[in-house]
């Protein structure tokens, strides 16, 4: 049994929790299991996801303050985009069990080592541009966190997206300037209770960012989720010992599969312990291709190209050797031709999405996006593991 890495030196005034997880199945064929979205250069910007939203939160943290949990099997390609990490922060857990067990693991393994602490979490796959309107924000929340309310951030809705779920605003709290008390968090509504929740001026996009003191998360959920929080203690205690292999195998798979949600935000927020600041930066999940090519610049014909995924494609066919995209009447169209691949002609097809890898072809209409995640499953009912 090998030993643990090296504990690393104290973090700064926050330590950020970033889970990495997901396979991003409505950007199939794009993101898959081996290759979620959040390892990808998805805009063309030299930086994956997942080190964009490094690039974000350094200025918070330094780099002893950043903790990412990610499966067992992407565990060295995240090392190997952030070689600065430290190796003792990234979590790798053996199997999903949902938001709520890789948060709090993370908040456990940070209190153990260091006592209470303020931590956030942000997903690794998310677009924000603005990184320094961000970071005021996340200061404004640790107000809050830090007399005692679990925070979340508020995305400033640009339309009544059925998308996301809802965060509804209540009273301003003296005690945390900026931040209001949480009145309820609602489900993914359909477009005209959406356009409802706008109108009345108190409802937010909810992004699943949270800010919260250790010791608080961690009471919560010995309150809410008993099994849980024991768990996770447990692995905690034994993380950075000979043991941890022994306990994490024993205990992880018995830990409860649920969301943060469900398991502390919706119950806390009914008893009146959730805080939320709005944020008023850009913001964008990339949830489908429709959110992807909308995040592009289109050319002068309105068509939106997007020529390659990632700077280390494996998968390419022919690495440099661009595909001729040719589009005719068809604006609003978002093309992905792969590289070494046939010409792709699009002819009086408005807002269609053609998105090419080696092994799959996606045809759909930009609106239809959200139901790429059918595709998927029905790949996986027929057994085609290898396209998934």
């Amino acid at each position: 049994m090998t030993d643990a890495p090296a504990v690393p030196p104290p973090a700064g005034d926050l330590v950020a929790i970033v889970p990495a997880g997901g396979a991003g199945t409505r950007l199939w064929p794009l993101s898959r299991r081996s290759r979620p979205k959040f390892l990808l250069d998805l805009l063309g910007s030299g930086r994956t996801l997942l080190q964009a939203t490094a690039d974000r939160l350094l200025p918070l943290t330094g780099a002893a303050g950043l903790y990412v949990v990610t499966g067992l099997a992407h565990a060295e390609a995240v090392a190997g985009q952030l070689p600065g990490l430290p190796s003792a922060n990234l979590l790798a857990e053996p199997s999903p069990r949902d938001s709520m067990a890789a948060i709090a693991l993370a908040a456990a393994v940070v209190e153990h080592r260091e006592g209470p602490r303020v931590v956030a979490s942000f997903a690794a796959d998310h677009v924000i541009p603005d990184g320094e309107a961000f970071r005021a924000t996340v200061r404004t929340a640790m107000t809050a966190a830090e007399a005692g309310y679990v925070t979340t951030i508020g995305i400033t809705a640009t339309g009544p997206s059925t998308a996301f779920g809802y965060i509804e605003r209540g009273e301003g709290l003296t005690e945390a300037p900026g931040a209001f008390a949480v009145a309820r968090f609602v489900e993914k509504p359909d477009a005209e209770t959406a356009a409802g929740y706008l109108a009345t001026g108190r409802y937010s996009w909810n992004a699943g960012m949270f800010v919260v003191r250790t010791d608080v998360l961690l009471g919560h959920l010995d309150r809410l989720q008993p099994p849980l929080a024991a768990g996770v203690r447990e692995i905690a205690a034994a993380w950075d010992s000979p043991d941890r292999t022994a306990v994490l195998d024993r205990v992880w798979p018995t830990l409860t599969r649920i969301a943060i949600d469900h398991a502390i935000a919706e119950p806390v927020a009914a008893e009146g312990g959730v805080a939320v600041v709005p944020g008023t930066f850009g913001w964008d999940d990339v949830g489908d291709v429709d959110a992807l090519a909308g995040l592009l610049e289109a050319n002068d014909d309105g068509v939106v190209v997007l020529r390659t995924v990632s700077e280390t494609d494996d998968d390419a066919e022919s690495p440099g050797s661009e595909s001729p995209v040719v589009a005719v009447d068809s604006p609003g169209a978002f093309v992905v031709p792969g590289t070494g691949a046939p010409a792709v002609a699009v002819v009086g097809l408005p807002g269609v999405a053609v998105v090419r890898t080696p092994d799959a072809l996606l045809v759909l209409s930009r609106e239809a996006a959200q139901d790429v995640k059918t595709v998927v499953d029905r790949l996986r009912a027929a057994g085609r593991e290898e396209l998934l």
